[in-house]
């Protein structure tokens, strides 16, 4: 057997699709644009190219969007300040501060900054605590767009029993939370986890977001199970000729080629997870804007 593989790339073109429809019908029955805010601290280079996806994908969307460029040396007080002038703009109705920042900041008292509706990570405490008791919320990007593949994949998930490895507040606890409102059965595993191998083997649905390369071997995967590969991580080529160059490429935390003998379906790494991150945020814009106006 071999699994099905669940790209991720047509279903995100699809939800851009569908938020560029909806964004323009807000603009000609409402006279309301939705408005995306996009702060970078300092230069790193993966920060910068998310940024400058993340702003053309909004304009493509036809979207008001911004995109803050500020030096690495920006002090906490700065930011902070920014994020409140962001927050009393009419125009922008989300605000994205890209992580990780420099590491004289704190970024805690950053995100708590943030209004919680115009919070479109979904990472401040309110939103949180709106998704745990089943409120209303803007939920984390990367997490949302795991549930929507996972639902285009298996259709109604009540019953099944889901294995989440990793317990970060950016994807393992809230892709939990988003599991238990569909009826899922949910078991959160990590580092601590015994017989992890054990657990993640009465998984119906796997997630895995650890940041271990290949950390899931084949054998942790129960024949037929659905596998979210989140993690991204880059490790140098197998071929040592290319690994002596310093070459390397991205790998998930499953170990892709093994799972691809085992599960019923499965995420690639890249491609699979990494497109829906973007267009889940451009659909908080949208839904963030709608709330804020008070739009149904």
């Amino acid at each position: 057997m071999t699994a099905r593989i669940i790209e991720g790339l047509p279903v995100a073109e699809r939800i851009r699709a569908e938020v560029t429809a909806e964004v323009a019908q807000l603009r000609a029955e409402h006279g309301l644009q939705p408005g995306l805010a996009v702060v970078l601290v300092g230069d790193d280079p993966a920060s910068q190219a998310y940024v400058k996806s993340k702003g053309e994908q909004s304009l493509a969307a036809g979207m008001h969007s911004v995109t803050h460029r500020l030096p690495a040396d920006t002090r906490q007080d700065e930011l902070i300040r920014l994020v409140a002038d962001l927050n009393a703009d009419p125009l922008i109705h989300g605000i994205l501060v890209q992580l990780p920042l420099p590491s004289h900041l704190d970024e805690k008292p950053v995100i708590s900054a943030i209004d919680p509706d115009k919070d479109v990570d979904g990472l401040h405490v309110v939103n949180a605590g709106r998704l745990t008791v089943g409120e209303p919320a803007l939920t984390a990007c990367t997490p949302v767009g795991c549930m929507v593949l996972i639902r285009d994949t298996l259709g109604d998930v009540a019953g099944k029993h889901a294995v989440v490895v990793g317990r970060s507040r950016l994807v393992g606890k809230p892709i939990a939370q988003l599991l238990l409102a569909a009826d899922c059965t949910v078991t959160m595993a990590h580092s601590k986890t015994q017989d992890l191998a054990a657990v993640c083997r009465s998984a119906d649905i796997l997630v895995a977001a650890v940041g271990r390369p290949r950390m899931i071997r084949g054998d942790w995967i129960k024949p037929g199970a659905t596998v979210i590969d989140v993690g991204i991580n880059r490790v140098p080529f197998d071929n040592p000729e290319q690994a002596a160059l310093g070459k390397t490429k991205l790998v998930g935390d499953v170990h892709y080629k093994e799972a691809l003998e085992v599960a019923g379906a499965i995420t690639p790494v890249p491609k699979g997870v990494g497109p829906m991150t973007v267009a889940m945020l451009l659909q908080n814009t949208v839904t963030a804007a709608k709330r804020i106006a008070g739009v149904d």
